[in-house]
Parts: C-alpha cells; sequence; structure tokens
C-alpha cells in the first residue's frame, strides 16, 4: 500500500505542470505546480533530516492554513517521523501540554506571536531541540531559531518516501478535550490512504475539482480535505489569506467542493437573513419568491429527481435571486457540499438545499480518519448523517453508543493504552462515544454525546444537542448551552451573535458600547426569549427552557471556553458560569 507522501511523488511525475496549491498573498494568487510541490517537500525532508530528525520521532506544526503547513507535514511523514499539528488558537499552557506529551523535537512555528508562545515554556520541554519560524517578520533578535528559508536550502532528499512501513504512526491528531485533556490520536500511513481511496470513491472529485483551506489544518475533517482527499484526487487546494477575509476568499475560489463545520452553515444563513432584513422592498419579494420555489424544489433534488419542468423553475428562481445569492457567499461552483464535525438543525440544511446548494452531512471522528458514514446523493435524509461508507461497518450497542469497524480506525492513543482500550474492543470495534440509531435501510441518525445525554430529577432522558441546535437556528443566536442534569427543569445559557444583534439594535435605535452592554439590554433580551417560546412550542414539555440567561462575553478558545473547533466546553462552562446557572434555579 502506498503512503500519502507516494501520491505526492506520483502526481509529481505523471502530472508535473498541472497546478496543485494556490496561495494569496497581497490580494494576489500564486501558484505551485506538482512538481514544485514534490520538490519543496523533499527539501525540507532533506533539512529536517539535517537537524537529527529520525524515523518516529515527533515533529510539530503550529501554524495558520498555509502551504508551509501542509509542505511539512507530508516532509515529516516522508522521513518516517510523526506529524503533530498545533491550533493556532492554542495559549501558551496548551502549546506547553501538546509539545510535552508528545515529546516533539523539533517545532515549526509560523510567527512571532506563536514562536513567543514556545519560547515561554520552551525550558520546560526537555525534548524540543529546535525551532523553525515560517516567517521572521518582526522578530528582532532569533538567537538559536531557524528560518524556514534555512531549512528548505537543501538539495531535495533522495531516498525521500523510502521504506515506509504503512502500519507506522504517520501523524498524532490531539482530540479537542471537551471533558479533559486532549488526547493524542495516532492514525497510521495505512489509515490515511485507505480514507484517501474511501472519499475519492465517495465524493466522485477529480483533478478539475477545487477547494479552500480554511478549517484548521491540525483538524482531521480540513486534513482530510487539503491533504489526504488532496494527494488521492490531485485536485487544487487553494490557501487564501484568512482570518476577516475568509468571505473573499471564498468568492475568488468558487470551489467546487466545500466542507464546513455547522458554525460555518449557520453564519452563512445568519448573513444572508440579514442582508435581507436590509434589502430594498424589491429584493425581498424577489428573494421570498426564489426561496418558495427553492423549497417546493428541495425535496426532489434530495432523491436527484428533478424533471423538465422543475429545472425551468430552478432556473427562474436562479435568476430571480438564488444564483446572485450563492455567487455572493461563494458557493457558486459548489456540486458537493459537505456539512460534519458536530450536529447541524434540520433548518439549516433545508435552507442551503432550498438555495440550490447540496449539502450532505458526513459522521466520523478523529478515531475512524473521519471515515464512516456519508449521505447517498440520491436519497438525502435530512436528520440523518447518511450510510456507511464502502468498507465500513456500523452496528448499535446495547446501550445505544455508535460502534465502527473500518481500515481507518486508529492505532490508539500515544501514551494511553487504557484510553486506548477503552475505545477499541477485541473485535477492532471502536465506540465513537456517540449515540444514534439504525434504519433499516442502514441510515444513521446521532442523539448526542453518550456523555452529554441529560437525566432530568424526575429520570427523563434529554438529548441537549438536539435543543441548541435548534436555538441557533435563529440568526441572533451565537451559542446555546442547555443545562438540567438531576434538575426539575432545563435552563440554558445563551450567547447572542454580536453582528447580527448589533445590526437589529442599530435599526431599532438601541444604543450600546460592548458585548457585554448589548446581552444586558431588556430588548435584547426580549428579542431571544420570544426565540426561545418559538423553539419550545416545538417540543415536548420535558424538553421546554423554563429559563435562560444571556452570557456577557463571547465564548473563546483561548479562555477555555471552547474547542478550538468551536465545540462548547460544558464542564468548563458549567463551572465558569456556576453562578449563573444557580440563579437560573433559584
Amino acid at each position: 500500500m502506498s503512503t500519502l507522501p507516494d501520491l505526492l511523488l506520483n502526481h509529481a511525475r505523471e502530472r508535473p505542470d498541472a497546478p496543485a496549491i494556490r496561495e494569496k498573498r497581497r490580494g494576489r494568487w500564486h501558484e505551485l505546480t506538482w512538481s514544485q510541490y514534490a520538490d519543496r517537500v523533499r527539501r525540507i525532508a532533506a533539512g529536517l533530516k539535517e537537524l537529527g530528525v529520525q524515523p518516529g520521532d515527533r515533529v510539530a506544526i503550529h501554524s495558520e492554513n498555509r502551504p508551509e503547513w501542509v509542505i511539512g507535514d507530508l516532509a515529516i511523514q516522508g522521513l518516517g517521523a510523526v506529524s503533530v499539528g498545533v491550533y493556532p488558537t492554542s495559549p501558551a499552557v496548551e502549546v506547553e501540554y501538546l509539545l510535552g506529551h508528545s515529546e516533539t523535537v523539533v517545532l515549526i512555528a509560523e510567527d512571532e506571536e506563536q514562536l513567543d508562545k514556545a519560547l515561554a515554556v520552551r525550558e520546560r520541554l526537555p525534548s524540543l531541540r529546535r525551532i523553525v519560524l515560517i516567517d521572521p517578520r518582526n522578530v528582532r533578535d532569533l538567537g538559536d531559531v531557524m528560518t524556514w528559508e534555512q531549512l528548505e536550502d537543501h538539495e531535495p532528499l533522495e531516498d525521500f518516501a523510502q521504506g515506509l512501513d504503512d502500519s507506522d504512526t504517520a501523524v498524532i491528531v490531539y482530540t479537542s478535550g471537551t471533558t479533559g485533556p486532549p488526547k493524542g490520536a495516532m492514525l497510521t500511513h495505512a489509515n490515511l490512504t485507505w480514507a484517501a481511496g474511501t472519499f475519492q470513491r465517495a465524493f466522485g472529485t477529480g483533478p478539475d475539482d477545487e477547494v479552500l483551506s480554511y478549517l484548521p489544518l491540525c483538524h482531521v475533517a480540513e486534513r482530510l480535505g487539503s491533504v489526504i482527499n488532496g494527494l488521492g484526487t490531485g485536485y487544487v487546494v487553494n490557501f487564501g489569506e484568512g482570518g476577516e477575509s475568509f468571505a473573499q476568499d471564498l468568492r475568488d475560489v468558487q470551489p467546487t467542493l466545500f466542507a464546513a463545520v455547522p458554525r460555518v452553515w449557520e453564519k452563512m444563513l445568519a448573513t444572508v437573513e440579514i442582508k435581507m432584513a436590509d434589502a430594498s422592498l424589491l429584493k425581498r419579494a424577489a428573494y421570498r419568491t426564489a426561496m418558495r420555489s427553492g423549497r417546493a424544489l428541495a425535496p426532489k433534488r434530495m432523491r436527484g429527481s428533478l424533471g423538465p419542468a422543475d429545472r425551468v423553475r430552478a432556473a427562474f428562481a436562479d435568476a430571480l435571486a438564488l444564483r446572485a445569492l450563492r455567487d455572493k457567499l461563494g458557493l457558486a461552483r459548489v456540486e458537493r457540499a459537505v456539512c460534519g464535525a458536530a450536529p447541524i438543525a434540520p433548518q439549516v440544511l433545508e435552507f442551503f438545499w432550498a438555495l440550490g446548494v447540496p449539502v450532505y452531512e458526513i459522521y466520523g471522528q478523529t478515531e475512524n480518519t473521519a471515515v464512516c458514514t456519508f449521505m447517498p446523493y440520491d436519497d438525502v435524509r435530512i436528520g440523518t448523517v447518511g450510510t456507511p461508507l464502502e468498507g465500513v461497518e456500523v452496528r448499535i450497542a446495547e446501550d445505544g453508543e455508535i460502534l465502527t469497524r473500518s481500515p481507518a480506525v486508529f492505532g490508539g492513543y500515544f501514551k494511553d493504552d487504557a484510553a486506548t482500550a477503552a475505545a477499541i474492543d477485541p473485535d477492532g470495534w471502536l465506540h465513537t462515544g456517540d449515540v444514534g440509531e439504525l434504519d433499516e435501510q442502514g441510515h444513521l441518525t446521532i442523539t448526542d454525546r453518550k456523555k452529554d445525554v441529560i437525566i432530568t430529577a424526575g429520570g427523563k432522558n434529554v438529548s441537549p444537542s438536539e435543543i441548541e441546535n435548534r436555538l441557533k437556528v435563529s440568526p441572533y443566536v451565537r451559542e446555546a448551552m442547555v443545562v438540567g442534569d438531576r434538575r426539575k427543569y432545563l435552563v440554558a445559557l445563551i450567547g447572542i451573535e454580536s453582528d447580527t444583534v448589533s445590526d437589529w439594535a442599530a435599526r431599532n435605535g438601541l444604543a450600546f458600547t460592548t458585548y457585554g452592554d448589548l446581552s444586558r439590554k431588556e430588548e435584547v433580551r426580549a428579542l431571544v426569549g420570544e426565540w426561545v417560546e418559538q423553539v419550545n412550542a416545538e417540543l415536548a414539555q420535558v424538553e421546554t427552557i423554563k429559563r435562560f440567561a444571556l452570557l456577557e462575553k463571547e465564548l473563546d478558545h483561548e479562555d477555555g471556553e471552547l474547542t478550538a473547533t468551536l465545540k462548547v466546553k460544558r464542564r468548563a462552562i458549567e463551572k465558569q458560569f456556576e453562578q449563573q446557572i444557580e440563579a437560573l434555579y433559584g
């Protein structure tokens, strides 16, 4: 079986002048061909080998998404070493934990900000021998820090990717740690290449497709899109300028394949609704008319059964408003869109199908290289996450936990045999920690995380994620966390969406200064309260939110409230906002 570095070399031999990577710098796009891509990877590998990196050594990358990230990742793998990603938003204390736990020998840091974090904890990292800096701007004294340019100034490594064992660990992906310290999931070369082949067949992608790399590359989802599937398929991976320029990057690229976590889809929906609220009467009327047609056609799109008359109606809706909206969102060329990594409200998916953007839910996790289920193109069922991918077995345990088995199941947790034994049973089944149901046709529905299910004082089991997702459908709600374990009733902590609520406040003549000030306004509380009542009307009595509190600060990864993938750390939130929660039960 080949490895990802082997796939890179194959593309360089067979398609040397075809574009592999595009990068946006200062507003202009620059191209890297497959031969140039492979050449740079082999040069970095030679530089790392000269630094003494040996097979099995861990080398960490602490950077935003950029070509150097994937170049470094493949160079490390091609040496037989192990690549470790660190989230760019990770604070120094988390950097210390990840580098220390993985016993990283070389750190590739992006810029002054990430370098400062490493230098602040370096004396407590005995394994760390060298730091390589990608962008040395603004760094006055490099000391013994090496630059990326110096690392790359080598002849390409001749024996690159030779003698690799596909059962060896290729990367360590640290899980988000919603309930404790992050665990290092070891993914083998075989895991990665099997995932590449599986998703190439599932997505039907080819060399003419394009993606935008923007989710954190140390997360398995973006690694799947930018590295694993990118090398398996040979499509073009685009790196924008990120941050606030994300929306423009997306419009520039207009990718054919677009993957996003629920938060991105929710934000896009909120953006459209606010723009329409501010639009002229004529534009609002055109939008409503077009969306009525889109919603009527969506079920047929989900079955792949649009007839000639339907296509005429769809073309009219597109001409009226929907094509322009997709273009402004950067989704004009999308043939396949994917949502995964966390639950999403059905209403959000229904909106995008009506808009003409086919969004397919996918289910997987770090421990199975994100390979588990995928929505069939001709049998989309909103509220489920599809059927098992080719070569994947899925079953439901007696307690409702989802179990999966395939060649994508990871090699275990680094330095944690007990956690590994708890995750993978003797028969090779991965215990996902998720609770779900399989119907007769094999469609999987996820109800919640096993550890998150609420048992009320009356003994009723409640799935908080379903309620939270319904609350987050509102363009005015960014975060929602339901509380009520062993309590008489449910309450919620709600974080407002600053952009949309600020816009609403301005249109209603409501003056405010800060996020906290806006959250404390009675008018804002009433706005959110009206939405909570609408959601309650659709829920069973035991599931309704009896009281809620608005958070007076935006939740943040650096403050330990969110994971790097923007999932709420329930235990941390319950502890930090204990007084507010108790007041709701007072």
